[in-house]
């Protein structure tokens, strides 16, 4: 099994200083600062998905790469922009969900193909319009018009993907994306894909839903899936199912979820190795948190009294990473700072466990080993990008481990 982080140009910078909180003045950006490949080791991915949608922009608005970045993703490759090792694979996708919106995919087959090119991916996959709904009950005969002008216009665009890679001779793989609502649905649209010629397939589309109705489709898809042909999920990283996923073909997923837990989930925001997680200490910046900076300016809070209450909470959380007799007093100024801020829902209590069972002293991963206790302060982009990066490294070496276990549970 192989795990795809999805690109949104996320890097964190090696001269941050996390104890003055400021950055090297010679510090610049795409020179400077480091892919989590850059920084981890071992590698926190088996490869790179990269999206159209993000790199160009579509009809409803522009991607996330600025004017100067994605010149030189054309002009150098990806490969060397994102100065990624050889073990890395790169794999390319238009961004559906980018366009779900739109009436058809704002970009041409030749459009895609040559992007793919261009760049320089490993695989790429066809053009694709996400259905909008999941229904078990509804079969192929009684779907809406909606959903199987979506499906059709995904499948189209696949035949004429892979025509246009062929003729061309192509050097990436083509995948062939597909799209339904149900199990009947995903196992067609396959089975359509396989007579195409299609060796991998990328199932889209299964983002929003439960890993029940994952699994009832991933079923369907087997029964009529050659042997020698391999899934893709995308946006999808349901560890706890992935044994059963690999059972039903499933080579390779993509997911966001684990980084994006770092700083986006109120308590899953520190994973370890066995799938426990821990709480990340909350230490809000007085002078760059919008909530706080509103009131201190409306007057409702005092900044010197708010400055000395957080920059104790960072003094004792710096001393218990030196030495766990400081956990009491870390505590205590937290609770202050928290009394401060008039936090209505506390997390001290899973702040005591996160301090006292110290996870950044069990972590095998490079970020740990070099930052500590500051890996688990929630806290700024710094902070928070690079507890991201190491729940990537987390999830990919569990994701490695999949292949015993399957092989033990059959």
């Amino acid at each position: 099994m192989r795990f795809f982080f999805p690109d949104s140009q996320d890097q964190i910078s090696p001269s941050f200083d996390f104890r003055t909180e400021e950055y090297s003045p010679f510090r610049v950006r795409q020179r400077d600062d480091r892919y989590a490949h850059e920084v981890l080791d071992p590698l926190p991915y088996d490869g790179l998905l990269v999206s159209k949608a993000i790199v160009d922009g579509s009809t409803r608005g522009a991607g996330k790469y600025s004017e100067a970045q994605r010149s030189r993703l054309y002009r150098y490759g990806a490969r060397k922009f994102f100065r990624l090792p050889d073990a890395v694979s790169l794999l390319g996708d238009c961004g559906s969900f980018n366009y779900v919106n739109e009436t058809v995919p704002p970009y041409s087959v030749s459009q895609v193909a040559d992007y793919y090119e261009s760049v320089g991916f490993d695989a790429g996959v066809s053009v694709d319009h996400v259905v909008l709904a999941y229904d078990r009950k509804v079969g192929l005969d009684n779907a809406p018009e909606e959903w199987v002008r979506r499906r059709d216009i995904s499948l189209d665009y696949a035949e004429r993907f892979l025509g246009e890679c062929i003729d061309r001779g192509t050097p990436f793989e083509p995948l062939g994306a597909a799209q339904g609502w149900d199990p009947t649905s995903y196992a067609d649209s396959v089975k359509q894909l396989q007579d195409m010629g299609y060796k991998r397939i990328a199932l889209g589309g299964m983002v929003p839903l439960k890993t029940p109705d994952i699994l009832s489709s991933l079923a369907a898809v087997n029964e009529i899936r050659m042997p020698d042909v391999e899934l893709h999920l995308l946006g999808i990283s349901r560890l706890d199912a992935m044994t059963r996923f690999a059972e039903y073909g499933v080579t390779s997923f993509d997911s966001t979820a684990p980084f994006r837990q770092a700083f986006m989930d109120d308590r899953d925001n520190y994973q370890v190795p066995g799938g426990d997680h821990y709480v990340a200490i909350r230490v809000p910046q007085v002078d760059a948190n919008p909530t706080v900076k509103r009131r201190v300016l409306a007057g409702e809070l005092d900044q010197r009294t708010l400055v000395r209450a957080e920059r104790q909470c960072l003094k004792v959380l710096r001393a218990v990473g030196e030495d766990p007799q400081h956990t009491d007093e870390a505590l205590a100024a937290l609770d202050e700072y928290e009394r401060l801020l008039g936090v209505k829902r506390s997390y001290l209590q899973e702040y005591r466990r996160t301090l006292a069972e110290r996870p950044w002293e069990k972590c095998p991963c490079s970020l740990c080993r070099e930052h500590g206790i500051q890996i688990a302060i929630f806290r700024g982009t710094e902070r928070n990008k690079s507890r991201g990066f190491h729940n990537l490294a987390v999830l990919c070496s569990q994701v490695h481990e999949l292949p015993q276990k399957t092989k033990e549970a059959v």
